[in-house]
């Protein structure tokens, strides 16, 4: 029964999508934002912050990429999404966060100098298809004329800063208790979504947003990590990662049996070629060191 660990918290990382969806309409995007990292922070300081002040000279010549994971991890992956959410779908940001394996990929050739073999580089070319014919929602054609949705362009920009933040995350490999990890980032998140919550229209919590801002302060900021972090120390990292795979299907599950979402012909084919790419990039050991 490991697997209900990884499980769990992939369900509410899709729920957390289609909750940014309907929270479009009774908060600001800006002030969820805030409050989502504000509300896990408060949660863990009691049991973190005299650990971070056992340990803070050893955590302080790291404090620089802690402040970069934040960056690209709870302000532009987290943030632009809550912006996204007010003109696209659910179905099309759980989709589009499909690709962020897959523009990993891309970085490390790109930034990092590892090579991607044939098979991964035709699954490159399947998943960008996908995405091609997602966004022009069936006619690749619409992009050269109007370009792309205003949130599709927000959620790939996101998905890029999440794939980077990926891969810094592994390679700098801070050496750390993954909560301490997790801890400081809020902090350092909720550090620079200051500045972004006094750009909101308004702060206020409507009475129907309430149960949204705590499902994203609670639930997707802690319990889906705990749950993530005991799939990890039970299956090991590989095994557990294989499950995010399950994140498009279960956000479209979700985004079409609670907000009543439509899904149309190019979801199916536009959705299929990203995941199948996908498929060939996690599961043929697609890179190698050149």
């Amino acid at each position: 029964m490991n697997w209900i660990f990884p499980l769990v918290a992939v369900a509410i990382w899709a729920g957390n999508t289609v909750v940014s969806k309907a929270a479009a309409g009774v908060i600001d995007p800006a002030a969820i934002s805030f409050y989502r990292w504000l509300i896990a922070g408060l949660i863990l300081t009691p049991i973190m912050a005299p650990k971070l002040w056992q340990q803070r000279q050893a955590i302080w010549p790291y404090w620089p990429k802690f402040a970069v994971l934040a960056l690209l991890g709870m302000v532009l992956y987290q943030c632009l999404a809550y912006f996204a959410a007010h003109s696209t779908s659910a179905t099309n940001m759980g989709v589009i966060c499909a690709l962020i394996p897959l523009l990993g990929l891309l970085l490390n050739w790109a930034f990092f100098r590892f090579r991607p073999n044939g098979r991964a580089m035709i699954g490159v070319g399947l998943s960008l298809l996908g995405v091609l014919y997602l966004l022009g929602q069936g006619q690749p054609s619409r992009l050269l004329a109007g370009g792309i949705n205003r949130g599709d362009g927000l959620m790939l920009i996101g998905a890029l800063a999440y794939a980077l933040y990926g891969i810094l995350l592994k390679r700098w490999a801070l050496p750390f208790s993954p909560w301490l990890n997790l801890y400081l980032q809020i902090l350092f998140g909720v550090l620079f979504l200051i500045p972004v919550a006094l750009s909101a229209q308004s702060l206020a919590i409507a009475p129907a947003a309430i149960s949204m801002v705590l499902f994203a302060g609670i639930a997707s900021s802690i319990v889906a990590a705990y749950c993530w972090m005991q799939g990890i120390g039970r299956m090991g990292s590989e095994k557990t990662a294989i499950f995010m795979n399950l994140l498009p299907l279960l956000t479209v599950l979700i985004a079409v049996l609670v907000l009543g979402e439509t899904l149309h012909v190019y979801h199916y084919l536009g959705g299929g070629l990203i995941l199948f790419g996908v498929f060939l990039v996690q599961f043929r050991q697609p890179i190698r060191a050149s």
